[in-house]
Parts: C-alpha cells; structure tokens; sequence
C-alpha cells in the first residue's frame, strides 16, 4: 500500500486543505486509516462503527485487540447518539474542558461495535482541540476511533515523521500537521464509576477536575507500580511508550542525581555502550553523556510534556543504548509525566 503524505497548516485551512480533508474523510468512510494530528499527539483514525475498521488499527499498529480505542467526536450531540445515557457529569465535564485533552468513559450504547472497545459495555470518548482534527471528524461522518499513530508499545509520535516511520505503507494517508502542541495523550476519566475515577492522568490534573466534579478517584496502579489492584481498563496493562534502549529513571537530591547519573554514563560508556541523558534546562550543563537532551523548564512542565515523547524517539534515532532521566514531581502535570516515564521506563526507578 502507498501512503499519501499531506501537509495542512491547522492556522490556515484554505481550500487545498479542505480538499485534502475531504478525501481523507473519503478514506474513514470507505474503512481505510488515516494518520492525523491533534492537540495531544497524532492518532491513527478509522470509522469507530465500523467493526473492521478497529480490526485494521489494530493491525497496523501490532495493538492487542483487548485495548479499547478512544472514540473522537466534533459536537456534543453526537455523544448523545452513542451511549445509554450521558451522566450529569459528562455534562459539566464537556462544558469545562470540550473541546481538549479530556477523555470520558460511558457505558456504550449498541451503534458502538466491541471491537472499537476492546470488548468492552464501556466507550471512551473525547472531542480533540484541533482544527485539522474536527474538521477530519465532521468529513468522515462524525466518529473516528484513533489510538496514537504509532507501533504498539513505542512512543507517541509528536511529529508527522514518526507517524510516517511506523506505519507508512500500511495504512492510505497522513496529515503532516507539525507538532502537536500539548505532548501527552488526554486525561481519561471513567465516568461509570460510583466516584468520577481518573485512569490515565494527562494535561486536564485531578486538581482541575475536582474544581468541576468535587469528588475524583485516582486508580492507584497508574501511579503505584506495585500495586496489586487490577487496572480498570485493559490497555492500563501493557508497556507503553518504549524507546528501544533501556530506560532508567532517578529520583532525589538534584546534586545526588546528577552524580548518581554521571556515575552509571561512564560504567555504560566503558562498557561500549551510547548513552542519553534526560535532564531540564536547570541541569544541563551539570551532565557527561554521549547525548544531553533537556525536556524543559521545572517552572513549567508543561514544556516538559512538550517535549518527552519528541525526546525518546530521537534517541532512537541517535542509536541510544541506555538512558538515564530525572524524574519530576508526582503532582498537576508531572503526574502525568512520571506515569509515560514509568512505562516507557518499565517502573525502572531508583530512588536515592
């Protein structure tokens, strides 16, 4: 299969780029894929109703059928149409935070097929903020299920090049519409829950979501690797966001760390092996690697979640055998940075 690249500027949707998107909508209609970007990462989008469609992603991805995928939608009302009922909490949810990084888990109503659920009642639905995005979902008739655009377990692809990377020639086109602005997938929040229950923490914190709701949850095993509660969702379970090289996160005293890291970058150097270095603007220069990269600021980590994922693939690109990163703090948006570290590091952690 050839995959068609197109270039859209989501600032500037001219009539090129409505045409582009009408045949890209053409293509989910007709069962093909489609790679496009949104404000979290680029997803991988299909007919969410269309049972073979889901069964392609899959595919493409090399993703375990039992890993339900987000459904995307461009107006209220079309959630409406897809579960039993909508909860007064969706409502206030969507209000607060529609459209953006925030997913919401409902019981799904029959129009929605298992295999976009991974067999699940449930469906997790979210209404992405991205011009390039909606106008794609209003093309293609208002559903699309899209996963990250990337191999299964790898991380998330910031760039349209990574999309091309992983799956060009296996699915019919991809929108290169430059890098996502937010880095991390949304927020997700399971809504079938007796409490609201966060089970994936993303740009929209607990703190944010407790200012609308009140009362929030937090599945422990998002954040606690040795938890022995089952996850409440199945693609809780699998490794995610894996650079190739091994990954190993440190935590304590800056000084400490530094030292720490430095210490195991010239036992791995001695050993032949290439190494990277995680680190914020803050240290830097503080570091003797193979590869330094800094993924932002400790003021504003948002910037960090920026630039994680861009990170851990281009030490992949640079042929990184082994990696060392800091870690942040486990609170706002740092826990969702601490919970892709964690799995991309497979809860490799150090703690001095």
């Amino acid at each position: 299969m050839e995959t068609k690249l197109v270039v859209i500027d989501e600032k500037n949707i001219d009539e090129e780029a409505a045409a582009a998107l009408k045949e890209a909508g053409s293509i989910i209609r007709d069962g093909g894929l489609v790679a496009f970007p949104t404000e979290t990462v680029y997803g991988l989008g299909g007919d969410a109703l269309n049972p073979s469609s889901s069964k392609k992603i899959y595919a493409a991805k090399g993703r375990p059928s039992d890993n339900p995928l987000i459904v995307h939608i461009s107006k209220f009302e079309d959630l409406e149409k897809i579960v039993k009922e909508v909860p007064e909490a969706a409502r206030k949810l969507s209000e607060a935070f529609w459209p953006g990084p925030l997913t919401m888990i409902m019981e799904k109503n029959d129009r929605v097929p298992y295999e976009t659920t991974g067999g699940l009642d449930t469906v997790a639905i979210r209404m992405p903020n991205n011009k390039i995005a909606l106008g794609l979902i209003e093309e293609s008739g208002g559903y699309i299920a899209a996963p990250s655009a990337n191999t299964s377990g790898r991380p998330s692809p910031t760039v349209a090049r990574y999309c091309v990377e992983d799956l060009s020639g296996k699915i019919e086109m991809i929108i290169d519409g430059g890098q996502v602005g937010i880095g991390l997938e949304s927020t997700i929040v399971d809504l079938t829950a007796e409490v609201p229950m966060i089970l994936r923490p993303g740009y929209i914190t607990a703190e944010m979501l407790k200012e609308v709701l009140g009362d929030i949850s937090i599945d422990r095993t998002i954040i606690d690797s040795s938890s022995t509660e089952k996850p409440k969702a199945p693609g809780m379970k699998y490794r995610h966001y894996a650079p190739k090289g091994d990954l190993m996160i440190v935590e304590g005293v800056q000084d400490e760390v530094v030292a720490f890291i430095n210490e195991k970058s010239r036992e791995a150097a001695a050993a032949g092996k290439r190494v990277g270095v995680i680190c914020t603007d803050e240290t830097m220069p503080m570091y003797n690697a193979d590869v330094v990269k800094s993924v932002g600021n400790r003021e504003d980590e948002s910037t960090v979640a920026h630039e994680l994922f861009k990170v851990l693939r281009e030490f992949d690109d640079e042929n990184i055998d082994v990696m060392y990163s800091e870690s942040f703090d486990d609170s706002g948006i740092g826990q969702a940075i601490m919970n892709r570290l964690l799995k991309a590091a497979g809860h490799q952690l150090t703690i001095l």
